[in-house]
């Protein structure tokens, strides 16, 4: 709890016992109990409710005019704009109510796809651009580069940065505002890292069946679990780890694959792992790239069994990247050979042949006609994400956002329609590579190639 100045005041007793009034820096401000409590319990503003007398607290009454606002009606007063953010994050934190704040000014529900603008940069200390990038609901934001990791606050008014054992940093995930999982392609094992101490927390590795090291491919969770893609260091075997979030112990082990011979399927590694909340399902998905061109398996599997739900086996134009929208029932994709998006079904996956060669190829591209396929790989490097109702592709320098149009096609998946937007044009952002896709509070993260920065992209955001 932070100190504070708070003082008895002799004064006549209320008429009405609901009522409070405290005195902050010589102003009077009068409010009722059941508002002050829903600072929450340890809070300086629930002590204050609790009191049955009047209180002096020494503090900016401007400041605390915009807080009790915040706890009347839930948001901030249209005068927030005119105070400096980090004072009022100050202020919030002396008083107990830096959540609520942070509710308010970084709500992911309140992200507005339609009118994203980049808004500002975050500089990375040294020469190295980042590699992964990892948000948490709210908004703090993790960023490898290097060996190093630099943590961002909410407000990302914050800044600190730590040393790993890492050369590189492959895969990230941000467990918590303090806590991060690692992995290298290159290091074994999955390192938990406690990002204010700097310090390894815990190292979780795969036994495999020739005793080898295991590096890391793709990290995800689902909130209660952690998921981990495995694969020896001789390449020769890789699995999908299933932990306890709480406590990391390994819960179960799916998708084990020892390679034997010119077995392409088994060899291919998980190095994308999404939770489908919608389905209780894991999507797993990998490529491989040889002399017949790229190939690569897109799995659901169902922890519960370690069975497989449903799988897609990519031949023709396989993904260069894929993700899975739960709000709309649909995995997307970019060709890594086109370069165009597609979607397939969730609700119609379980039901047709997913030999990518099949007249029942799921398949759709949303653009209204295809590019001819000329052997270019128009796609490699292109990154896809969800959120909400909407899907961001990233294309050169370019961020196109899809959303879909109401058709009236009965929920059938040919019937849907989507709308393309373009973001970041070449001519308002320099066309650099987007290389990294993020989403946290109300706010989209973007990095670069050969940029030792971090976009910002906001909205209007409710008071600032």
């Amino acid at each position: 709890m932070p100190s504070f100045d708070i003082c008895c005041l002799e004064t006549e007793p209320e008429l009405n016992s609901n009522v409070v009034s405290i005195n902050v820096g010589g102003r009077i401000f009068q409010t009722t109990k059941q508002t002050l409590t829903q600072a929450g319990p340890k809070s300086l503003l629930y002590r204050l409710a609790e009191t049955g007398s009047d209180r002096f607290v020494d503090r900016d009454p401007d400041q605390f005019s915009l807080l009790l606002s915040l706890l009347r009606s839930g948001t901030l007063p249209s005068k927030v704009k005119d105070f400096d953010l980090r004072d009022l994050i100050e202020e919030s934190r002396f008083y107990g109510v830096e959540s609520l704040l942070t509710s308010s000014l970084s709500d992911p529900s309140h992200l507005d796809a339609f009118s994203l603008r980049k808004s500002s940069e975050l500089p990375l200390n040294g020469r190295d651009t980042p590699s992964a990038i990892a948000s948490t609901p709210f908004g703090s934001l993790h960023v490898s580069h290097g060996s190093k990791i630099t943590s961002f606050d909410w407000s990302l008014t914050r800044k600190s940065t730590i040393l790993t054992q890492f050369t590189a940093i492959d895969s990230l995930l941000a467990i918590s505002p303090d806590i991060a999982a690692a992995g290298a392609t290159d290091f074994s094992g999955l390192q938990i890292l406690d990002l204010q101490k700097g310090r390894v927390k815990q190292v979780l590795n795969w036994e495999n069946a020739t005793r080898s090291g295991s590096t890391v491919q793709a990290i995800g969770s689902s909130g209660k679990l952690l998921f981990t893609s495995f694969e020896s260091c001789r390449r020769n075997s890789n699995s999908i780890l299933v932990y306890d979030m709480n406590t990391l112990n390994p819960v179960i082990e799916i998708a084990r694959n020892e390679i034997f011979g010119a077995d392409l399927d088994s060899a291919i590694p998980a190095t994308k792992l999404r939770w489908v909340s919608g389905y209780g399902l894991l999507m797993a998905s990998g490529s491989h790239s040889g002399l017949s061109g790229v190939s690569g398996n897109i799995k659901f599997w169902d922890i519960r069994s370690g069975n497989v739900a449903f799988e897609l086996k990519e031949k023709v134009d396989c993904f260069a990247d894929v993700c899975v929208s739960d709000n709309m029932n649909v995995l997307f994709k970019v060709g890594v050979s086109s370069g165009e998006v597609f979607n397939a079904d969730l609700r119609c996956l379980g039901t047709v042949n997913n030999d990518a060669n099949d007249n029942n190829n799921p398949w759709m591209c949303v653009e209204n006609r295809r590019k001819v396929v000329n052997g270019k790989k128009e796609g490699l490097g292109c990154k896809i994400e969800s959120h909400g109702n909407q899907v961001f592709c990233s294309k050169g320098g370019d961020i196109e956002l899809w959303s879909e149009v109401a058709a009236g096609s009965e929920g059938r998946l040919k019937g849907r329609v989507f709308r393309k937007n373009v973001m970041g044009r070449v001519k308002a952002m320099g066309g650099l590579k987007v290389t990294n896709l993020a989403f946290g509070g109300n706010k989209m993260f973007v990095t670069r190639k050969d940029q030792q920065a971090v976009e910002v992209w906001q909205g209007s955001t409710r008071g600032l």
